[in-house]
C-alpha cells in the first residue's frame, strides 16, 4: 500500500510530530509514504506528464528522513492555501492554462485526480482545519480514501473537541500576556493584546481565563467600545500597579461594524484578517488621552516546539490515521472526543467552524469569561 500524506494551511506546532509517527506506523507495517509538498499545491500544480518535476511536489518518506522532525514546530512538508477547487487564473499553471477559460475561479480537481494516481496513492491523509478538510471531504465523495486530522489554533473544527495546536498558541498566549503585564504596570497603560480567531473566540476566551486579564473580546460577540473602555478604565483604578489588560480575537468586530479585513480573497475565499487591536487601542486612547500598549501575537502563536499536549494529541491522532488506513477505513477524521480518542465521519467537517457557547461560557456585558460551573464540562471548554 501507498499512503500520501499533506499539511495545509497555516502551520502549527505539532505537524512535524504527526508526520513523523505516520511515517513509522506505516512502515512498521510493510508499506509506503509520500509527502505531498505545500499542502494542495501539487495536485494543482504537478505535470504527470513531467516527470522529471516530481521531487518539486512530492518526497518519499521513511523513518530514516523524519528521524528528528518531530523536535521542531512547523511543517517538514511544508504548507499552503492552495485549493484545488478554486484556482484562480493567475494560479493557473501554463499546462492546464486551454482547459480552462477566463480568470476562474476553476475547479481542477479532475487534474488532481491524475495526480493522484500518478503518485499511486492508495489512502490520502490530510492534516489541517476547516478549509484544507473540506478539500479532503471534496476528493472523498470523488472516491478518493482519504482520512482527516484536525489542527488548527482556533480549535473550530467540527466533529472533535480538539485540534493539534491549540494547547501551544494557549499556552503561548499566557506566557507573551504575563510577560506584558511588567511593561504594562511599569508604563501605567492598558494593554491590548490580539489573537488568532477568525469565527471562533475560543483561543482568546481560554487565553484570557487562564492569564486572567480584565477583559476578554470574542468573535461571537460585537462590543461596545464605550463600555469596554469605561469597564478598562475601571479595572486600570482598581489595580495597585494602575495598569489593565484585554485580549481580543482576530475576527471582533465593534458594535455595527465589520470584520476586518484586508487584500484580495486567497483559495478559499478568505480576506487578511487582523487590526481590530490596532483599531480598539486607539479608540481607547481618543476616549481616555492615555497612551496604550498594542501587541499582536499573530504567528508567534504558531512558532516553535508544540508543548507536551500538542505532542502528545498530534502523536496519537497520528497512529489512529495510520492505523485506519492500513485498515481501509477511510472516510473518516480522527477526533477526541468527551476525552476519548476516537474517528467520526469526514462528513462532520461540513458543519463549518465550532463557536464559543456565549449563554454557557461568556458574560456579554462584562465581556470577560463565565465559567462559574466546572462539573461536568470538558476539558477544554467548548
Amino acid at each position: 500500500m501507498r499512503i500520501g500524506i499533506l499539511t495545509g494551511g497555516g502551520d502549527v506546532p505539532g505537524l512535524n510530530a504527526c508526520i513523523k509517527t505516520v511515517v513509522e506506523r506505516v512502515a512498521e507495517e510493510g508499506h509506503d509514504v509520500v509527502g505531498a509538498r505545500m499542502g494542495w499545491a501539487p495536485f494543482v500544480s504537478y505535470n504527470p506528464d513531467e516527470p522529471g518535476d516530481r521531487d518539486a511536489w512530492f518526497i518519499d518518506l521513511d523513518p530514516g528522513i523524519v528521524r528528528t522532525i518531530a523536535r521542531s514546530g512547523g511543517t517538514f512538508l511544508h504548507t499552503s492555501r492552495a485549493n484545488p477547487a478554486r484556482v484562480v487564473g493567475a494560479s493557473l499553471p501554463e499546462f492546464l492554462a486551454d482547459r480552462y477559460e477566463g480568470d476562474g475561479p476553476h475547479d481542477v480537481t479532475e487534474h488532481a485526480l491524475t495526480v493522484l494516481e500518478s503518485q499511486e496513492i492508495d489512502v490520502l491523509i490530510a492534516i489541517g482545519g476547516d478549509d484544507t478538510l473540506s478539500y479532503a471531504l471534496r476528493l472523498h465523495q470523488e472516491g478518493v480514501p482519504t482520512i482527516a486530522v484536525p489542527k488548527t489554533m482556533d480549535n473550530d473544527v467540527h466533529g472533535t473537541d480538539y485540534c493539534i495546536g491549540f494547547s501551544t498558541a494557549v499556552t503561548r498566549g499566557v506566557e507573551f500576556i504575563n510577560n506584558l503585564r511588567t511593561s504594562a504596570g511599569s508604563h501605567e497603560r492598558i494593554a491590548v493584546v490580539e489573537l488568532f480567531g477568525r469565527y471562533s473566540g475560543e483561543t482568546s476566551l481560554v487565553t484570557g481565563y487562564l492569564a486572567d486579564v480584565d477583559r476578554s473580546i470574542i468573535s461571537e460577540v460585537p462590543f461596545d467600545i464605550d463600555k469596554l473602555t469605561a469597564l478598562l478604565v475601571e479595572d486600570k483604578a482598581q489595580n495597585p500597579s494602575n495598569y489593565a489588560m484585554v485580549v481580543i480575537s482576530e475576527g471582533a468586530t465593534l458594535a455595527g461594524g465589520d470584520m476586518m479585513l484586508t487584500g484580495d480573497e486567497d483559495a478559499y475565499g478568505h480576506r487578511k484578517l487582523g487590526g481590530i487591536g490596532a483599531l480598539t487601542g486607539e479608540l481607547i486612547k481618543e476616549r481616555t488621552g492615555d497612551q496604550i500598549i498594542y501587541q499582536q501575537l499573530a504567528y508567534l502563536m504558531r512558532s516553535g516546539a508544540p508543548d507536551s499536549l500538542d505532542l502528545m494529541v498530534a502523536t496519537n491522532y497520528a497512529v489512529m490515521a495510520a492505523d485506519l488506513a492500513v485498515e481501509g477505513a477511510t472516510g473518516r477524521m480522527v477526533a477526541l472526543r468527551g476525552g476519548t480518542y476516537t474517528n467520526v465521519p469526514i462528513t462532520a467537517t461540513e458543519q463549518g467552524v465550532k463557536r464559543v457557547d456565549v449563554a454557557e461560557l461568556y458574560d456579554a456585558e462584562e465581556y470577560r469569561a463565565k465559567v462559574r460551573h466546572i462539573g461536568g464540562k470538558p476539558m477544554f471548554l467548548y
